[in-house]
């Protein structure tokens, strides 16, 4: 199993794509719309904002789920029992912004989704005719206009040695969501499961886009699109000192779109929250 690095402007581009997701639930994309300065300036200007008490201010809601979530109440994955090594903050147009950050991670959101907009018409494109038939909607439909489509600016600070034993920046599991869509981060760490239990590292260029499946996706396509397991793995020697951002957008649709016969977006959230804990 090989996650494929695609140039988007090559002429196969969509279908290669597509082929590496239902391969392996990832894709990378290299010369992709996304301005690489951008993405540059908004690691260095929320890293600054990781550092400063200013964070505290914006402490989570609980109900709209907008703002900064410390490391005390950071997410255990699905399974798991330790705490990921990470604090991060949720941005929606609608919520909560520092001013001195929000013109960027707003632009940024929008040229993202956009981009998200024409990858999931890529998917709809490639599936087969089975598949596209259970599709309630049109899938880029799905989140047009969505309040739902999260832009998680996520830290992972440097370890010092006495962290929880077993536990990882990120532990093995799956997105709740339809895609997600991450730029290379600053520091190596991501890996995929291989359908034999073998964890891969993803291509992760800086430069590159990296995208996978949800488990929306997933439920959608009745499992044609399969939600791939990843993790980001502690680094060893020197980079263990080097702080790592993370810049996933998950694309969610709107409250009432529906997935399946069991589930429209709205239920399903609801019961992955609850087992995250987060809820």
């Amino acid at each position: 199993m090989q996650v494929q690095v695609v140039d988007y402007r090559a002429d196969d581009a969509a279908q290669k794509f597509v082929e590496s997701l239902r391969n392996t639930g990832f894709g990378v994309l290299t010369n992709h719309p996304i301005q690489q300065a951008l993405v540059d300036k908004i690691y260095q200007d929320w890293y600054t904002f990781f550092t400063q008490e200013e964070k505290q201010g914006f402490a989570f809601d609980p109900e709209k789920q907008d703002g900064y979530f410390a490391p005390e109440i950071s997410e255990t994955a699905k399974g798991h029992t330790k705490k990921d090594i990470k604090e991060y903050y949720h941005v929606y147009p609608w919520g909560r912004i520092p001013e001195q950050l929000k013109t960027d991670i707003l632009n940024y959101y929008k040229m993202a989704s956009d981009l998200a907009s024409e990858l999931l018409d890529w998917v709809e494109k490639y599936s087969p005719p089975e598949v596209t038939k259970l599709y309630s909607e049109p899938l880029s439909n799905m989140i047009m206009d969505t309040p739902n489509t999260l832009l998680r600016i996520l830290h992972y600070p440097p370890l010092k040695g006495t962290e929880e034993p077993g536990a990882i920046r990120a532990a093995a599991h799956e997105d709740i969501n339809l895609l997600t869509i991450l730029p290379a981060a600053n520091e190596p760490g991501l890996q995929v499961q291989a359908q034999d239990g073998e964890w891969l590292d993803v291509p992760a260029d800086f430069g590159h886009l990296i995208v996978n499946i949800g488990d929306m996706l997933q439920e959608a396509s009745q499992g044609y699109f399969p939600s791939t397991s990843h993790r980001v793995i502690n680094p060893t020697g020197e980079n263990a000192t080097k702080s790592r951002i993370s810049l996933p957008l998950f694309l969610h649709p709107r409250n009432e779109v529906v997935l399946s016969d069991k589930h429209t977006h709205a239920s399903y959230l609801l019961e992955r929250l609850k087992e995250l804990g987060v809820k």
